[in-house]
């Protein structure tokens, strides 16, 4: 093997390692039950499942971190979504929303699973199980005609 190749490798592989000591945390921050979005709001059982499997892990405070979900630089890019998931919309502090804004999120949830934004197409490679059915997105806009 030539020198430089060898060189470039060792390189690499330092990178890689010296990137495992950059560790953002993966957390999820105490659930109030009664902040939930199964709390109270009429949420249909199917419609809360449909949720659970396809939406928790990034809009809620019950993400499964995955293995490679503490592994750089993969490790960034999951924490990095989630967090932005969360901010943007977080199905655990629903009840924290005002009911302008519960119903503005839910015509919005509507509208992203209508279009296949959501749930995105990198995580759906991973999460298969959380790819949406027609039925799926019509159960979920459905509920977000009245959710408030």
């Amino acid at each position: 093997m030539p020198g430089w190749l060898k060189g470039t490798i060792l390189a690499i592989l330092a990178v890689f390692v010296i990137a495992q000591a950059i560790r953002p945390s993966r957390t999820n921050p105490i659930i109030n039950p009664a902040h939930e979005i199964t709390a109270g709001v009429g949420l249909p059982a199917d419609t809360a499942a449909i949720l659970g499997r396809a939406c928790n892990d990034c809009h809620s405070n019950r993400t499964v971190w995955p293995w490679y979900s503490g592994v750089a630089p993969t490790s960034w890019l999951v924490i990095y979504d989630v967090r932005a998931g969360r901010h943007e919309l977080n199905l655990s502090e629903w009840g924290t929303y005002s009911a302008e804004r519960r119903a503005k999120k839910a015509k919005e949830m509507c509208k992203e699973v209508t279009e296949g934004e959501m749930p995105g197409f990198m995580y759906t490679l991973k999460h298969p199980q959380a790819k949406l059915t027609s039925a799926d997105v019509q159960s979920i806009c459905q509920w977000s005609k009245t959710a408030q």
